[in-house]
């Protein structure tokens, strides 16, 4: 498909209507990373999802954009909660993907000498890799349980404490779960997978902040140069996927009956008040909800991990959860829209809520900063934390960027890698990995992705988010 689009600005690139849209595109990106996204499908994604009944405003593309199911990864969408829809393909496979963030009182230099020692025990401690099963085994019983109270199950089970919560998007809870709409398939792919990194680009990593953009911000939120961070990225593993190939099946032959005719069947959709369409949003909830109570154990795992390798008390080591955030979900959000408030379903694929200061959801700690917006890199660039902005609320329905965005596809990476050593060249950097086989990390090699330095620069001069501070990896375990 030829997509047109036309520069508004130095960040801001609209599609114009026409055929089927019933809105425009508006993409957020630099002139060097619109050559990139133009290599691949993902503006003829954002062209597709202006189509779907219901949408309001745009069809947005975050500077991370890139080729996925459905809609494009970096796609965020409304629709209207009367008139709109909900499609699995806004959401993912990986429901709840999600990103926590952890401080130390630990200075780096104190433990570069020991980082190979705790990349390993990490590795050891912290099961990955596709089919990895957790250290807890759940009946189906406690599934239920987790689907329905999500990190407050972890909480309470003794893996972290109730502030955990507070720090933690929707307190680690979405509301409407109902296992009963689960299929036996997807609880029986739930009961060994709770505490478990899985594959791909889920990663732990041990990092040093090495640079603070806002003082003042980055001491509210206890981030401080030259001390040490845990990030974590994870989601809702066989469980949330199952979940949705479960509704892509049903909605796939849902749609064949209503004769709206889709510009790709990967769009497949249920209406906001059909059965179907609350059906898919109470599974999905499961799905969210178990993704929190993953991350929240994977947190006290790896907290368990880096106190007995270091003969470190709590005291010492100083761990506190300064946000989870997730980013594949579907969200009931109120929203302006021409000068009214409105509710809406707000999809956001590969895209992470970014809530301005004072926003009624923010927890107290951060009400007069904004929401900590955590994007990762890859293993072998730098992540950064950045701070919500009412400028995301005007533009993106509170929506920002949540990685780096691939530019080589997976096959595409292994053939660049072939002959490499991966995990040497980073070693080389300064940066030790640990991986279940090298064929991830071959997927996963820095080349794979886009430069998160231009996309995070991109959403700070949009003012979609604003930066805090930056942190270098030291040691990483992979899936």
């Amino acid at each position: 498909m030829d997509i047109k689009f036309q520069k508004i600005d130095r960040y801001r690139w609209l599609i114009p209507k026409r055929g089927n849209m019933r809105v425009p595109g508006l993409v957020f990106s630099n002139d060097e990373l619109m050559k990139t996204i133009q290599q691949d499908q993902s503006l003829a994604q954002v062209v597709n999802v202006a189509t779907l009944p219901g949408i309001i405003n745009y069809s947005l593309g975050m500077p991370d954009i890139h080729w996925g199911y459905g809609f494009p990864i970096g796609g965020v969408a409304a629709f209207d909660i009367e008139e709109g829809i909900v499609s699995p393909g806004g959401v993912g496979y990986d429901i709840n993907c999600g990103c926590r963030l952890m401080s130390t009182s630990l200075k780096a230099d104190e433990i570069k000498p020991f980082i190979k020692d705790l990349v390993l025990a990490l590795y050891q401690n912290i099961p990955s890799g596709v089919g990895s099963r957790g250290v807890v085994c759940l009946s189906k019983q406690d599934e239920t349980k987790v689907a329905v109270e999500g990190a407050a199950w972890a909480v309470k089970s003794g893996f972290g404490q109730l502030d955990d919560l507070e720090r933690t998007e929707d307190r680690g809870t979405m509301e409407g779960a109902d296992p009963s709409v689960l299929s036996d398939r997807a609880i029986k792919r739930g009961l060994d997978q709770l505490g478990t990194l899985g594959s791909g680009n889920h990663f732990l990593e041990i990092q040093e902040i090495d640079r603070i953009y806002d003082q003042e911000v980055a001491r509210a939120f206890n981030l401080f140069e030259g001390y040490v961070t845990v990030f974590i990225h994870s989601g809702s593993r066989g469980f949330g996927h199952q979940i949705c190939d479960d509704f892509l099946k049903e909605m796939n032959k849902h749609i064949s009956t209503i004769g709206f005719q889709l510009p790709d069947r990967q769009l497949s959709y249920a209406g906001l008040q059909s059965d179907l369409g609350r059906r898919y949003l109470a599974a999905m909830s499961c799905a969210a909800n178990y993704a929190w109570a993953n991350r929240q154990i994977l947190m006290y795992l790896a907290r368990e991990t880096i106190m007995k390798t270091l003969s470190l008390n709590p005291r010492d080591l100083g761990m506190a959860l300064l946000y989870d955030v997730c980013h594949n979900i579907a969200k009931k959000e109120y929203h302006l829209v021409d000068n009214h408030e409105r509710l809406l379903c707000v999809h956001r694929k590969g895209a992470t809520r970014s809530l301005p200061p004072k926003h009624p959801f923010l927890p107290k700690t951060y009400h007069h900063w904004g929401q900590p917006v955590l994007i990762p890199g890859d293993m072998g660039t730098h992540s950064y934390v950045l701070a919500g902005t009412q400028g995301a609320m005007d533009q993106s329905f509170g929506s920002c960027c949540h990685g780096a965005g691939r530019v080589l596809s997976r096959s595409k990476a292994i053939k660049k890698a072939k002959g490499r050593a991966i995990s040497r060249e980073l070693e080389d950097k300064g940066i030790f990995v640990q991986s279940r086989d090298k064929r991830t990390l071959q997927e996963e090699m820095p080349e794979a992705y886009k430069d998160v330095s231009q996309v995070v620069e991109v959403v700070h001069h949009t003012d979609l988010a604003r930066k805090v501070a930056r942190l270098r990896p030291l040691g990483v375990i992979k899936g």
